[in-house]
Parts: C-alpha cells; sequence; structure tokens
C-alpha cells in the first residue's frame, strides 16, 4: 500500500509533462501542416536529382 503514495504523484507528474509536450508541440508548428508531407511522397520527383550521365542512359 506504500508504493500507491509513490505511484499516484509520479503518475500526475508524468501526466502533466506530457501535457506539456503535447501544448508545447502544438504551438511550436507541428501539427500545422498535416497533408503536405503525404502530398510529398505521392508527387515525388527524383529526374531533376540525377546526374546528366544517368539522366542520358
Amino acid at each position: 500500500m506504500e508504493v500507491i503514495y509513490f505511484l499516484i504523484p509520479l503518475m500526475i507528474l508524468l501526466g502533466l509533462v506530457m501535457v506539456g509536450i503535447l501544448f508545447w508541440a502544438a504551438r511550436s508548428g507541428q501539427y500545422d501542416d498535416l497533408e503536405g508531407p503525404a502530398n510529398r511522397i505521392l508527387m515525388d520527383d527524383d529526374d531533376p536529382l540525377l546526374p546528366d550521365r544517368e539522366r542520358r542512359e
């Protein structure tokens, strides 16, 4: 039973830290563009990155 007196404050502190990290991430712009990376994968164009020698082949 004594361990619960240690675990409850620890879990509350851990929860507050996680909420703080969530607010920090939202405020710093981590969730601004949710569809951009998915569209970038689909519209990927690698040809300009190839050297001229490989483009001719």
